[in-house]
């Protein structure tokens, strides 16, 4: 004779293949497993919780910076102010727009790369006309001769940034780029697409525009 657990005192004979069909378990036991169930669908939810709390506030700042990062995972450096997207040489120096001269205070060399006589001494006589002091003027050397299919390629070297900056913006679409030479002298070498000087008051404008200063990057803006 037997008592299997849950059938209440009761006594059973087991004979063949038949066995007595057990009761259900204890509703404690019911109570205690719904409770553990629902503890842990209250976990899932509060996890799923913080998870959509992180997105939303930006926790992960990474981010953003492996989003404006080269291939290399270095940050991008930002583009330097004065220098001329698809424009051959060495990027034109920061300018800060007070340092900018007075045109009295800039000598500006003169060339003509382009098979139209002429062209130098016309654009030496504009540009003197509007204060500035004028070097040289002539046929532009081999290296740019023939050479130049914008409007116009302005050099100066690291003390003559602002004053190149200043004689840019006396021509639309000039080609500003730097290069190793010591005094502030600019050269204003003429391209195949020139026509002539902006009036003054464009001159003015696009000096403006040119000197003025960068917005500093947002931390969450785009890249």
């Amino acid at each position: 004779m037997l008592t299997p657990q849950g059938l209440k005192g009761k006594q059973y004979r087991v004979t063949g293949n038949a066995y007595p069909r057990l009761g259900r378990p204890p509703k404690k036991s019911r109570k205690v497993i719904a409770a553990l169930a629902a503890l842990l669908a209250l976990a899932l939810i509060g996890l799923g919780g913080v998870q959509l709390y992180d997105i939303f506030r930006g926790r992960n700042g990474n981010a953003s910076a492996q989003a404006c990062a080269d291939p290399s995972g270095k940050p991008l450096a930002a583009p330097t102010p004065g220098a001329t997207p698809g424009t051959s040489g060495a990027p034109a120096a920061a300018v800060d727009p007070h340092a900018v001269p007075a045109p009295t205070a800039v000598t500006v060399n003169v060339y003509n790369a382009t098979t139209k006589a002429g062209l130098a001494g016309r654009t030496a006589d504009e540009l003197k006309k509007r204060g500035f002091v004028i070097g040289k003027v002539g046929n532009a050397p081999a290296e740019l001769d023939k050479k130049v299919p914008g409007t116009a390629q302005v050099i100066a070297g690291p003390t003559g940034a602002a004053a190149g900056t200043l004689v840019s913006s006396q021509i639309a679409g000039a080609a500003v780029t730097a290069d190793a030479r010591t005094d502030a002298s600019v050269d204003f070498v003429i391209g195949d697409s020139y026509n002539a000087l902006l009036d003054e008051t464009q001159a003015a404008a696009a000096l403006a525009l040119a000197t003025k200063p960068s917005p500093a990057p947002s931390a969450t803006g785009s890249c």
